[in-house]
């Protein structure tokens, strides 16, 4: 593509060099670079990609954007200095992918918890009705079936206009995506042109870059000025009523949904089991029996918040139940791990305190025996939350394990101290064990006949970090290994 159609729409302050070249590649990590290449110089957390030009030059590029000014003495390097160079990788690369999101209806699902099951079920609404889907989010990318890992819940803009280019040309005709509030402020989906918008809640995360829960909900809000076509809001959630009053002055129509509050689409009648959770899905169209295979009230939630999205799109009643009850559960999202034993176990992904009270007042419902939780918080991130879950898993669990989960570059007996603190608060039985694999096999080990297992806060990860190391670490296999050696 020409250079000078990629950087249309640019804030461009200044210009060195040619636009008249062609460009065949975008990258913003120079040791991606090749031959006829644009590299966009970010400043990004760890790294500044302003210090990797020369690299990017040599490897091939032959087109520069920054943000701050540099000097480049090869006159055959086009330099490109902009207000802002995340802005501007969203752009070139929309404009590189020929905007790939105007080509198909964009659902963007953002808020703290339930994300990703949410997009799961509105996958399974939409192609029980054959209307052919993708997806993007945290447990990877999924385009005809196949699974594309990615690193971040929502990717970096140029890998999002990749997939959407690829969507489109598998003939994809919607895409369903995690917008995380990350993605928001860093401008990664900026040139996503949203249909849809869905907020799930809001509760505490992310403090450690957003800083105030203030700043973290302003945040999520940017999608909801983003969408074109409808809004659809949790108005059970205290921040979901706010969101409602703050765009209920622009032209996009809201849809509501909850268990509490009056709302466009609703539940009734629920009745929760070990297998589920059955409700009737009422909606300004009819109401319909839904028997969900996922347990737990905010299954329910996610439940109404993709339904709300098949009514938007004029589905059948019949087509959302039946899309609805397709869905058997999502990795790391209340998994139960087969054990055939006479104690369960169950991986969540709940790592933020809201999330953990969901999960077990989830599981408080039609637990039998014990609820043992093994537990940690993740390093290098919000520290005030720590103590937060220590008390919330204290307050529901009759025993606890608190270990280790992605210490990053902190010790992980301080992080697990941190935790404790709120443990201590509500006198819970609980036992530190740093490493995570022998907390799994203690847990189990130890279990009792109708014991609830919970390995809390990996959920889909099948790793664990340590510094700068990515270290295999899969609980589904430590559980079924474990078992084997008992068997033993």
């Amino acid at each position: 593509m020409e250079l000078e159609t990629l950087v249309k729409g640019l804030e461009i302050e200044k210009i060195n060099g040619s636009l008249d070249k062609d460009i065949v590649g975008i990258c913003y990590n120079s040791r991606e670079t090749k031959e006829k290449y644009l590299f966009v110089a970010i400043e990004g957390f760890k790294t500044d990609g302003h210090k990797y030009i020369e690299d990017a030059i040599k490897r091939g590029a032959t087109a520069i954007i920054v943000e701050k000014d540099v000097e480049i003495l090869d006159e055959d390097i086009t330099l490109i200095k902009v207000k802002d160079s995340r802005a501007s990788l969203s752009k070139v690369s929309s404009n590189f992918y020929d905007s790939p999101s105007k080509n198909m209806e964009m659902i963007g699902i953002t808020g703290t918890n339930g994300k990703t099951t949410i997009t799961y079920l509105v996958q399974s609404i939409l192609e029980c009705a054959d209307r052919k889907t993708g997806i993007i989010g945290t447990i990877g990318s999924v385009i005809n079936g196949e699974l594309k890992k990615t690193e971040n819940t929502t990717p970096e803009s140029l890998v999002i206009q990749k997939y959407l280019h690829d969507m489109h040309r598998e003939k994809i005709e919607y895409c369903v995506m995690e917008v995380s509030s990350h993605s928001l402020d860093l401008k990664r989906v900026m040139d996503c042109n949203f249909d849809v918008g869905i907020f799930t809640n809001l509760s505490r995360d992310h403090l450690d870059y957003h800083e105030t829960i203030e700043n973290y909900f302003n945040a999520k809000l940017k999608l909801f000025y983003m969408t074109s076509k409808c809004n659809i809001i949790n108005i059970d959630d205290f921040y979901g009523q706010k969101i409602v009053k703050k765009i209920s002055s622009i032209d996009t129509p809201i849809l509501t949904y909850g268990i509490r509050e009056s709302s466009d689409i609703y539940a009734t009648n629920i009745e929760y089991h070990s297998r589920g959770v059955d409700f009737v899905l009422n909606t300004p169209k009819g109401s319909i029996d839904i028997n969900l295979n996922i347990p737990g009230e905010f299954s329910i939630y996610n439940s109404l918040a993709a339904a709300s999205c098949g009514y938007f799109y004029g589905i059948e009643l019949e087509t959302i139940k039946n899309g609805l009850e397709a869905v058997k559960g999502v990795k790391g999202r209340f998994e139960l791990v087969p054990t055939d034993r006479d104690f369960t176990v169950i991986i969540d992904f709940a790592h933020t305190p809201d999330g953990l009270e969901k999960v077990l007042t989830a599981i408080e419902k039609f637990r039998e025996g014990r609820i043992v939780v093994v537990f940690g918080a993740g390093g290098n991130r919000d520290k005030t939350k720590r103590p937060i879950m220590g008390e919330t898993v204290g307050k529901y669990a009759d025993f606890l394990i608190v270990t280790s989960d992605n210490p990053r570059y902190e010790e992980p007996e301080e992080i697990i101290d941190d935790v404790v603190e709120g443990v201590k608060k509500v006198n819970a039985n609980y036992i530190k064990i740093v490493d995570r694999k022998e907390a799994i096999e203690y847990a189990i080990k130890n279990a009792k006949p109708k014991d609830i297992i919970l390995l809390a806060g990996k959920g889909h990860e099948t790793y664990t970090i340590i510094k700068d190391n990515i270290i295999p670490f899969d609980e589904r296999q430590i559980v079924l290994d474990t078992l084997k050696k008992l068997d033993n």
